[in-house]
């Protein structure tokens, strides 16, 4: 048996309910990997896990929690392939979390959720990548059939998907509008690649899209707030257009109320093609899995898609990692690092 720190919480609720405790770590299973995890990158699913107002909630405690991770291996289970002790990988986040979670020193997960990291990549960018890839792919390519020369429009554009999101379309040839809620974040994400920004909070959606596009309106919208300003989104779209959303960021905490709150549907715009997507619609599709690992992968190796980091902790401050997440303030993923200094063969 490995001993490990884990975080682990016995009740739904806001950070506080997080705790790091030592507990015994079993063999893998078949199929199965242990990982010695280097990095932890947090995702707004985690959040929403923990509060119980996720898809799925907690079934047993007390609860593990975590999508994405990277590390190294230090144990296979019988069955695995293409894997063995001392591999730098990332977690790809692509099972359940009432039945794995990565928030610890020593965690196991399914061998069909790890990837080799590329060479060069550090652990704290291979714990970035692959939520935010995964989910800015699929939305864009897989779901919203972006292409060369159309123009999408990315709300909530400084969480790490809305950055991915500006990369994947810069990477497609086509135009990436971001929005934020003030001029605050305006020239980082200027700098991060958005061919225009738009400050919610200080001018027209509707108004500036439609004068950036020439009156046609945007192609693709990418929504990760699927707040009160729908409508506007919808007639920001062109006709015929696609609106997308992929996340709750306008609210939705009540336990138990995934998506119970939400804005009414807009028909603003008859000819708009509105869905929801959610990032598992990729990583639970074994095709979709396959080419958005290459599409990701590719883009590491070329240069045009590189995670931004904001801030990182340690794990035993998963309590404020989790505050400071929730607080909207960073540009880019939160990372809490486990094991520093372990990389490579553990």
């Amino acid at each position: 048996m490995a001993k490990s720190r884990v975080v682990r919480f016995y009740e739904e609720g806001g950070p506080e309910v997080l705790r790091v405790e030592d507990v015994e770590v079993g063999a893998p299973g078949p199929n199965e990997v242990r990982i010695l995890v280097e990095a932890i990158g947090l995702n707004r699913a985690e959040a929403m896990f923990r509060g119980g107002y996720y898809y799925e909630r907690a079934e047993r405690r007390p609860a593990v929690i975590g999508y994405e991770a990277a590390g190294v291996v230090d144990a296979v289970g019988d069955g695995v392939v293409g894997f063995e002790p001392g591999q730098p990988v990332s977690v790809v986040p692509s099972f359940s979390m009432t039945r794995y979670g990565v928030y610890g020193e020593k965690v196991i997960v399914p061998a069909h959720a790890l990837v080799r990291r590329p060479a060069g990549q550090d652990a704290v960018s291979g714990a970035a990548t692959w939520m935010s890839g995964l989910t800015a792919y699929g939305g864009l390519v897989e779901v919203g059939g972006l292409r060369a020369g159309d123009t999408v429009l990315i709300t909530a554009a400084a969480s790490s998907v809305g950055l991915a999101a500006i990369q994947i379309a810069n990477r497609l040839g086509a135009t990436p509008i971001a929005t934020t809620r003030t001029g605050r974040k305006r020239e980082r994400l200027l700098a991060a690649g958005a061919a225009h920004v738009i400050a919610t909070d200080e001018e027209s959606v509707v108004d500036r899209v439609r004068e950036l596009t020439g009156g046609r309106g945007a192609d693709l919208v990418f929504d990760g707030i699927f707040g009160r300003g729908l409508s506007d989104l919808a007639l920001a779209a062109a006709k015929e257009g696609k609106l997308i959303v992929y996340g709750l960021l306008g609210g939705h905490t009540a336990q138990g109320s995934f998506g119970a709150d939400a804005p009414p549907f807009p028909v603003t715009n008859v000819s708009l093609t509105m869905r929801w997507y959610a990032m598992m619609d990729t990583a639970l599709d074994p095709e979709r899995l396959r080419r958005g690992k290459q599409f990701v992968l590719s883009g590491l190796r070329a240069g045009s898609l590189a995670p931004i980091v904001d801030r990182t902790f340690d794990l035993g401050e998963i309590v404020e990692a989790h505050r400071y997440l929730e607080s909207g303030a960073q540009l880019g993923k939160v990372i809490v690092t486990v094991n520093a200094g372990r990389s490579g063969k553990p």
